[in-house]
Parts: structure tokens; sequence; C-alpha cells
């Protein structure tokens, strides 16, 4: 196969969809931008952001704060985290630009690496709009998760992976750096390796290497990640991984209800296949390049599938690469062959075949506009906490908490957002090693398939020590979520139920009750024989 015929950008001084393009991407962007800052932060970023400025003032990964997740994510969150404590300022003021620049040059770098390969890529300044329009809006409420970045970070390996398999040659630096990228974000989620391996089965059924700069740049880069999670962070693999393999699964939701609740996503997957199979002459004709991009984006997309599936959390983020890389494939389908099917239709005499291409096409859109109205019902919830702030439950919390004066405070519920962002936004000490109530859930969930709670995982008395410890001035019960964590605490441990017993409910509101502690101390005399007792335990600082 020769090299990719080239379609160098006419000249001109001012080409009109590339105004228009960044105009758009502009308005994108500030829309993005406005209603991040005003609305709250996701539960989980404002979490990691927490983990990241702890961190940074000394205390330690996995033991000191309990995480899961692998340690690149609070190491990249450690750079908007210092510039918010250093600046003074909310750590979603410097988190959201932050994760914008990510995007944006992920974007252009694509948007460069595509130029000239097919008519539809001859002038950057479009394509770059389009791409980091997606990247803002795309994710909605979910922005900035591990996802959200690993999305953007395979882009331009991607592009350089299908230039690569259209004949030309692989510009050597170039590749390097988009291998390492990628293997940072892949490192962000290392399950998302297996659609990498797809995407290289492609290259390999075609004849090309599968040996290349990028590839070995991005094994590369993630084996220097796993040799550093080795030296630096030891604890995440004698910690983390037994803590998420023995409580994550409280968690995981039936494959078929993932699937069910994904249905809009593999309709589209199942249409780009459709496309690609039904109409390869069409899109062969017009570029190979064209036909091996719209491949590679399939194929990675159901890799990422597979993924989420297998991780069995039925959480949308884990969806975004998968769902990025389908929506760029049907509009890339669209904008390439809608020209080309309107001339066969004025040209074909035979009714069969323009009723095939007119159906080929309202399928494309019947997509899209599945994605888009999937899109709105996720962007709507975040406009409106940005827009009514005062609504929300997580800014109803802040503000009590800053009426009561209060200095250390506690959320029991699987909930992350009664913690996390509330602690960022007012300040107030976290009185617990875990983020929310998960652990314990998973310890209950673990107990009722043994017949009795796991012995290396005391999550209760973890969760009871804490709360005996800090004392918090504030405490919250959420009453939505069918389990009663408050009450498992004080039938379990009678140093818990004594404090307990000092609090008194000051308010009720979004299905929560409020209580602060109304007399001095919370029996933490009590501790130094417990510690005695449990000398294995995961210790917790602040």
């Amino acid at each position: 196969m020769t090299a990719t015929t080239y379609f160098p950008a006419p000249a001109r001084r001012v080409h009109l969809p590339s105004v228009i393009g960044l105009a758009v991407l502009a308005c994108v962007l500030g829309f993005v931008m406005v209603t991040a800052t005003l609305s709250p932060l996701k539960d989980d970023v404002a979490w990691l952001l927490y983990v990241a400025r702890k961190w940074l003032g000394g205390q330690r990964l996995y033991e000191d704060l309990v995480e899961v997740n692998p340690p690149l994510i609070i190491w990249l969150y450690a750079a908007p985290a210092w510039v918010a404590e250093t600046l003074g300022i909310a750590p979603k003021t410097a988190a959201n630009p932050f994760f914008a620049a990510l995007l944006l040059g992920s974007a252009w770098w694509t948007a460069c690496l595509l130029r000239g390969r097919h008519r539809l890529f001859a002038h950057r300044a479009p394509v770059f709009a389009t791409i980091a329009s997606l990247l803002l809006l795309l994710p909605g409420i979910e922005f900035g998760q591990r996802e959200h970045l690993l999305a953007a970070a395979i882009l331009p390996y991607l592009a350089l992976f299908v230039r690569e398999l259209d004949g030309e040659p692989e510009p050597r630096a170039t590749a390097i750096f988009a291998g390492i990228l990628a293997g940072l974000g892949c490192a962000l989620k290392p399950t998302y390796v297996l659609a990498f391996l797809l995407i290289e089965l492609l290259a390999w059924m075609r004849g090309r290497r599968i040996i290349r700069a990028a590839t070995l740049s991005a094994g590369l880069t993630m084996a220097l990640y796993g040799a550093a999670v080795l030296i630096f962070c030891p604890a995440f693999l004698d910690k983390a991984v037994p803590l998420a393999l023995a409580l994550y699964g409280a968690t995981d939701t039936p494959c078929w209800d993932i699937l069910l609740e994904s249905r809009r996503l593999l309709f589209g997957q199942a249409v780009v296949l459709l496309l690609c199979w039904g109409g390869r002459d069409l899109t062969a004709r017009t570029s190979p390049f064209l036909r091996h991009l719209l491949l590679a984006l399939t194929l990675f997309s159901i890799g990422a599938t597979v993924v989420f599936v297998l991780q069995g959390k039925n959480w949308f983020y884990h969806r975004l690469p998968a769902t990025l890389t389908t929506v760029m494939a049907l509009m890339i389908w669209l904008a390439a062959a809608l020209p080309e099917l309107t001339a066969r239709l004025r040209a074909t005499p035979r009714p069969n075949l323009r009723l095939a291409q007119l159906f080929a096409v309202c399928l494309a859109f019947l997509a899209l506009a599945d994605f888009s109205v999937a899109n709105y019902d996720r962007l709507r919830p975040w406009v409106d906490a940005a827009v009514e702030p005062n609504q929300s439950t997580e800014v109803k919390l802040s503000r009590l908490i800053k009426r009561e004066k209060a200095k250390t405070y506690i959320a029991f519920s699987e909930w992350i957002a009664l913690g996390f962002p509330v602690v960022d936004d007012t300040g107030v000490a976290w009185t617990s090693r875990f983020d929310s109530m998960w652990a314990l859930k998973g310890e209950m969930w673990r107990a009722r398939q043994e017949g009795g709670a796991p012995k290396e995982w005391p999550i209760r008395r973890w969760v009871a020590r804490d709360f005996v410890a800090g004392c918090p001035d504030l405490a919250v019960v959420d009453m939505r979520g069918g389990t009663n964590y408050v009450a498992v605490l004080v039938a379990s441990d009678p140093d818990f139920a004594r404090a307990w017993n000092r609090y008194k409910e000051i308010a009720t509101f979004d299905g929560l009750r409020v209580l602060k502690r109304n007399a001095a101390g919370c029996g933490a005399e009590m501790l130094p024989r417990v510690a005695a007792a449990e000398p294995a335990e995961m210790p917790v600082r602040d």
C-alpha cells in the first residue's frame, strides 16, 4: 500500500470554517469553564484533589491516606492542588483550567497529526475545534475524571497509528512522545491495555509492524511507571490492591445491567461497523486513510467497552473512552460520506440503492442524535447546579458547616459528595481514613458471603476508631441509601455507641440528618486499649 495522498490547504487568507469552528470552541470552552466553576466539583475529583493536597503536605499514600486507585492520578492532581494551596484559591479554580489545558493540548496535537491526510483534515483549526469541543462537552459533570483524561491522551497515538497503517513512515520523535502520552494515559487505568492490544491486532492483520517507536515508548512508559510504584508506593500493592479485591465487589453491577445501560454506546458501535462494512467501497475510494481511521476508532471503542463491562461498575465515566471514540467515528463517517452519497443519490437510477444509502445516512444521524440526547440529560443537572447552586446538597452542607463554625466533620453515606467537595469548599477537617462508607459496605457484603466479617479487614472497627479519635463537630447521616451505617456501628462497637450519644440532631434536608456534638470529647481515652488490640490496622492522620 502506498502512503496517503495529501490534501494541502488552499492558500486563502481567511478560512471561514476555521473561524466558525474556533468561535464555537471559544463558546464551548467558556460554557464549560463557567459551569464547572459555579457548580460543585465532582465527588471523585474532589476526593483525589484532597488526597493530592494531603500527600503534598507529607502524608503517605495508601498508609495515612486510604485510596485504591494507582498513584499516577494523585501525582497528576498534585499540580493543581499545589497551585490552589500556593495561591490560596479553591481547588476547582485551579483544577478546571488545568484539565482544560490538557484537553486542548491533546486536541491540537491530534489535529496537527491528521492534517492533510484527507480533505476533511486539510485545515487544522476546524478539526481542532471539533475534537476539543467533544472532549470538553461529552463528559459533562465527569469533567477531569481519569477516563476523561485517558480518552484525550490516546488520540495522538491513534492518529499516528492510522498514518502508519496507511503506509506512511513513522516520524520517530513524534511517535516517541505520542507513545509516552498514551502510556501515561493507560497508566491511569492499566486495564485499558486491552483496548490498545485490540487496535495493534488490526495492524498485525494488515501486515504492519507491531513493534514501533510509539508502541515501544508506550510500553516502556508503563514499565517505568510500574517500577516507580514498586519503589515509591509499595503500599499500593501491599494494602490498596488487597483492600480493593476484598471489598470493592460490593458495588458490582450484573453484566447484563451494564450492557442495558450502555445500549446507546453499543448501538453506536454497531452502526459504525455496519457503515464501514456496507460502505467500504465508498470510504476506501474516498481515502483508505479514512477507512483505517474509522476501524481504529471503533476497535478501540470496542476494547474500551470490554474493559468497563469487566470492571462491573455501572458508572457513566467508565464509558467515556468508548463513547468519545464512537461519536468521533460517526461524525467522521457522516462528514466524509455525505457529499459522496448526495452525488450518488442524484446519479443512480436504482431506487433500491437510493433507499439503502438514505437508510445509512439516517442510521448514522439517529445514532448521533441518541448520543446528543443522552449528553443533554447529563449536562442539564450540571448546568442547573451552576445556575442555582443553593439548591445542591453540597452547597447546603457547606453553608451549614460554616454557620455552625465546625472544624471537624464526617458523613455516614456511600455518596462521596457528602464529604467531597464539601471538605474542599469549607476547609473543615475530615475525620475518617475513607472517603465514604464504601469500605464498610464492602465489609458487610463480604460478611454476608462468608458468614462473618473478614478478620484482615475490620472496617467497622477502623471507622469507629476514626470517629472517636476525630470527635467531629458535625456528623451527617444519609437516610436514602437503605443502610443505616450508624446503627451498624452502634450495635458492633461500644466506644462508638457512647460517643454517638453525645450528638443531637440540628437539621434535616434532602434525605439527610445533620447532628452536632453537644458535649466535650468522644471518649478518645479508650483508644490506646483499642490500638493495642489491633496492631495491624491502617493508621489515619489529619
